[in-house]
């Protein structure tokens, strides 16, 4: 019961967190500068450029209807996570776009690049967690509940015509110039998606450890009593010796390789180690097969 406790307060913590960075580069960075961010913030920024209308205000309306469609396709669990960042989410822009009234970098470039990174960044550890920030992000986490399509991806491609309908939001701008804010929106735009996918793979990441040892049964033992990964023994031969010997072969979370390490010294200091990243891993312990 108190871990059970524990793991949802880390939970609602790290996505806190992942909040904050967000709200700050987007009211820091980009509204002071007439930057159309991505998703239903990008849209409260098109209606504050053209009525005044404070962002996170609308960010919350719009996010309250599409709630109730992260809830039927999502879960329940999902749902609530979700309340909890457009309730903190809107509160938060609406603190910071009443505190920050000036650049914090002038820079327009720049900025667009920082405040990218925070709100991708941002993004990526509230997805990490299960939650998410509303708009377009229920729509990539539903695609990606179901394809192999990455949420960065998706989110690039929603939020194309949301940053391209600033130009029609900024009469007081030369046309000029409106485009070349578009122009900067779309920097943001391509770099919170790679921040995105640079979070969540890095969670993802996994490495396939081939161990070659006269001990390799200690090994084996080893690696699926403490860390619960499953081992493979194969027949080798060493093509220079002739002679016949095993071959253990685990795959982990990268995270994990350490501890493997850990184990492999502590039995056989003399093993040969061969390590290699691979790119998806599918089944009991890692990342479900969608089609």
């Amino acid at each position: 019961m108190v871990k059970a406790i524990f793991r949802t307060l880390r939970t609602y913590s790290i996505i806190l967190f992942g909040l904050a960075l967000f709200s700050l580069g987007f009211t820091a960075f980009l509204l002071p500068h007439k930057i159309t961010g991505s998703g239903v913030s990008g849209i409260g920024a098109l209606v504050y450029y053209a009525t005044g209308f404070p962002v996170g205000y609308t960010y919350f309306l719009i996010n309250v209807i599409l709630l109730l469609i992260a809830v039927k396709v999502l879960g329940r669990g999902f749902g609530i996570k979700t309340l909890f960042g457009v309730i903190v989410g809107a509160s938060f822009l609406s603190l910071l776009q009443a505190s920050i009234t000036m650049p914090v970098v002038q820079d327009k470039l720049l900025s667009a690049i920082i405040g990218g990174g925070l709100c991708g960044g941002g993004v990526g550890i509230i997805f990490s967690q299960g939650g998410s920030t509303g708009g377009t992000d229920i729509v990539a986490l539903i695609i990606n509940r179901y394809k192999n399509i990455s949420p960065g991806k998706v989110i690039l491609m929603c939020d194309v015509v949301i940053i391209g309908f600033s130009y029609f939001v900024l009469p007081e701008m030369e046309p000029v110039k409106r485009v070349e804010t578009i122009v900067y929106g779309y920097v943001t735009m391509a770099v919170q998606a790679y921040a995105i996918d640079a979070v969540l793979s890095g969670n993802r990441q996994s490495v396939q450890i081939f161990i070659f040892s006269k001990k390799y049964d200690d090994i084996a033992g080893l690696i699926n009593d403490r860390l619960g990964r499953g081992v493979t023994i194969i027949d080798a031969m060493g093509w220079y010796s002739k002679e016949h010997q095993k071959v253990a072969i685990t795959i982990v979370r990268k995270q994990e390789a350490s501890d493997i390490y850990r184990i492999i010294k502590e039995v056989d200091k003399e093993a040969f180690i061969s390590v290699a990243n691979v790119m998806g891993v599918y089944g009991k312990g890692f990342e479900r097969i969608k089609v």
